[in-house]
């Protein structure tokens, strides 16, 4: 009994040290329209994507919107070194998909995305 109560503890603890440091939830700039968002960033299967959580108007406060439970950004993949590739990004505030990119650095996270020549990017930071 002893043995199955450490390996699952083993287990456990070597989930917990190989999770992906993006993963948490993270404050949006504000979009055009001046709103911005809380979006969960999780594990889906070897990628990252992220769902939005929570709609904030442009004086910070909770809103009800239709985008909340919304998936913003998929089939992110780690690249190495804090990088991650390979994904789509919505943008909720111009409703269009952006092919994109993150870099990692600390709280902060760089978010990038094109169509075609037009880019776009913003810098979130972690809420938790």
């Amino acid at each position: 009994m002893k043995k199955l109560a450490l390996a699952a503890a083993l287990v456990c603890f070597g989930s917990i040290a190989t999770a992906d440091p993006i993963l948490g939830t993270w404050k949006t700039q504000p979009g055009d329209d001046g709103n911005f968002a809380h979006v969960t960033l999780t594990s889906c299967g070897s990628a990252i994507c992220g769902t939005i959580g929570k709609a904030f108007n442009g004086a910070g406060k909770s809103v009800s919107s239709d985008t909340v439970g919304k998936r913003m950004v998929w089939d992110m993949t780690a690249s190495g070194g804090g990088k991650y590739s390979g994904g789509k990004i919505w943008a909720p505030d111009r409703d269009k998909t952006y092919k994109s990119k993150m870099a990692l650095s600390g709280n902060s996270l760089k978010v990038s995305g094109c169509v075609g020549p037009i880019c776009r990017s913003q810098t979130w930071t972690r809420v938790n």
